[in-house]
């Protein structure tokens, strides 16, 4: 045993989702990236929102809250700015990543009004990093 290699220790060690999978399965581990190439309107909320109906955890890794995503999934109009759009997925974990600045009252009154659109549980799908930026309203005289 002291001799296996690291792929023969673990060919046959437990997911995330606790079910065994051969390290070279080709459904197994993936990672899917959205990224902007531009500064607009691009549909990036849209095409999240379509991966993360097949995704185990949705991460938004920058910026904040001065732009936003609208998703309409079942004929309902979310709003996003902090949150991943890809919170509506209710079986995947979102993650607010360390490069994101936010607002925390922004963050709490986009939670609400999209709960009272009917996302439910979202705050116990949410993750934010520990050292995500924390800003703060600031007014100049």
């Amino acid at each position: 045993m002291e001799n296996e290699s690291y792929e023969q220790k673990t060919q046959n060690q437990p997911s995330a989702a606790g079910q065994k999978r051969a390290r070279n399965d080709a459904t197994g581990n993936k990672v899917t990236v959205v990224l902007g190439a531009q500064w607009g309107d691009e549909g990036k909320g849209k095409v999240v929102d379509l991966l993360a109906t097949e995704a185990d955890i949705i991460c938004r890794c920058q910026g904040g809250n001065n732009a936003g995503h609208t998703v309409v999934v079942d004929g309902k109009e979310y709003d996003f700015h902090l949150l991943p759009s890809g919170i509506i997925n209710t079986k995947g974990i979102s993650l607010i990543g360390n490069g994101v600045v936010i607002h925390l009252p922004g963050l709490f009154e986009e939670g609400d009004k999209n709960e009272k659109k009917g996302l439910k549980g979202w705050e116990k799908r949410l993750i934010v990093s520990d050292r995500a930026h924390l800003g703060r309203h600031i007014s100049f005289r």
